[in-house]
């Protein structure tokens, strides 16, 4: 990664850091990573031996470094830079999961001269600097430990596998082709360039241009799956929308009363839909009030409507139309009548269900994680996933745009040079701190 690759690993060789990899808490086994030069002193330290053979594994009794006192038995495993995680030196220890041990093992180690504990992230930033993995690459680690649906487990491990990574690898190596002739160009002005070369790479420039556009427009589906598909659930008062978020959450995640006007707030649940990550909110009956906070329960629901990708409405199958959703057409949102089990007639259009006694939910769980399927699911094809992703891109296609509009050589390969930079941005083909310090600011402790 050039320039980028070497600051950070001459960033990197200033201390040596370590960090519970493993979840917190109690657990039967938890794992300590450090990392850094000091490793092998490390291991002598604690372990009063000679290092071990690098990557094999083998227990190694832990003593507190202040007395003969011994922490804990632990499988040790070591690795040698460059062949580690992180580039550098590092080795793991697995210990028994009490805190007591852990709290025994991280005392030891931060009473050594430069060590420190780690910062969020920042095992798989110096994996970043070192040039063991693209910022993509590193994003997709943290959505793979926060992946709570196999669906997003699935769009997390491709992009960990380099394929968002090698699509935008492939159009900045083809705009550094295409470019290479209008450059000539103006190193060369008094040379004769072949003028189908110059046209061959404007049309370049127009397919590359093309392609980021399509890739744009996917209607945000890999930042959805990251983030959740949002379901409002609407409708008037009392037609039993809490009680059917606790039915599909299985259990009481919002009150249920027959006081119309209980629900003021949005409340929001996460559900794994059969695969698919779903958030699903349940909001203020819809109607005109007195009461100031009744009214602004109802602007939330309006808004949280507004910006949620289905909207299900829910009746009350037991009663009339009420007035205000007689003109209510499914269109791309759902209708859903509930107390099926009272009502005496079903022949109005839309979904029945009984959020009292289940009937209807299995259908209606097949229905939302088909929208969500239908919204998310579009072939095999990377797919964007961050904001941050969508905005380097709209930044390269305007710059791609502007470069096709002029003809001026001069301007058209500063509009490339744009692009080119816009791109490398998404997998850190930049000298950019800063953009390290977004990429990593939310990933967690021993990552």
């Amino acid at each position: 990664m050039g320039g980028f690759a070497e600051n950070g690993a001459m960033k990197g060789m200033r201390d040596t850091i370590f960090a519970l990899a493993s979840a917190p808490g109690r657990a039967g086994v938890a794992v300590v990573r450090v990392s850094g030069p000091a490793c092998e002193d490390v291991i002598r330290r604690l372990t009063r031996r000679d290092l071990p053979v690098e990557r094999m594994a083998v227990l190694r009794l832990l003593f507190d470094l202040s007395n003969d006192e011994r922490i804990d038995v632990a499988l040790m495993l070591r690795f040698v830079a460059p062949h580690s995680y992180t580039g550098e030196n590092t080795v793991e220890f697995q210990i028994h999961g009490g805190r007591a041990v852990q709290a025994a093992l991280f005392s030891a180690l931060a009473s050594m001269p430069g060590l420190r504990p780690a910062e969020p992230g920042e095992f798989t930033r110096r994996a970043v600097e070192n040039g063991r993995l693209d910022l993509t690459q590193a994003e997709a680690i943290a959505d793979l430990v926060d992946a709570e649906t196999e669906s997003q487990r699935r769009q997390a491990f491709r992009q960990y596998e380099g394929r968002l990574a090698a699509l935008y690898e492939e159009w900045r190596t083809r705009l550094i082709r295409a470019a290479a002739w209008i450059e000539a160009a103006i190193d060369f002005a008094d040379e004769e360039i072949p003028a189908d070369a110059i046209a061959n790479s404007r049309a370049e420039l127009g397919a590359i241009a093309a392609e980021i556009r399509a890739h744009l427009d996917d209607g945000r589906r890999g930042e959805i799956l990251r983030e959740g598909f949002r379901v409002a659930v609407i409708g008037p008062p009392n037609a039993g929308k809490s009680s059917l978020v606790n039915a599909l959450a299985q259990r009481d995640v919002a009150i249920v009363s027959d006081v119309p006007g209980t629900t003021r707030d949005v409340i929001e649940v996460r559900l794994d839909l059969l695969g698919y990550p779903v958030i699903l909110s349940d909001t203020a009956g819809l109607r005109s009030s007195e009461d100031a906070i009744e009214r602004e329960g109802v602007r939330r629901a309006r808004a949280t409507a507004e910006t949620a990708d289905l909207r299900l409405l829910l009746l009350d199958g037991s009663r009339d139309m009420p007035g205000g959703f007689a003109g209510a057409s499914e269109g791309d949102d759902l209708i859903v009548w509930n107390k099926a089990d009272l009502a005496q007639a079903r022949g109005r259009a839309g979904l029945w269900v009984s959020a009292k006694s289940g009937e209807g939910l299995a259908e209606l769980i097949g229905l939302l994680a088909a929208r969500a399927a239908g919204r998310l699911n579009r072939g095999e094809a990377p797919v964007l996933t961050r904001a941050r992703h969508r905005k380097a891109l709209e930044e390269a296609e305007i710059a791609l745009s502007a470069a096709l509009r002029t003809s001026e050589p001069e301007l058209a390969a500063e509009h490339v040079r744009m692009a080119l930079r816009a791109i490398g941005r998404i997998t850190g083909r930049v000298d950019l701190d800063e953009l390290l310090d977004v990429v990593f600011r939310d990933f967690c402790i021993g990552k």
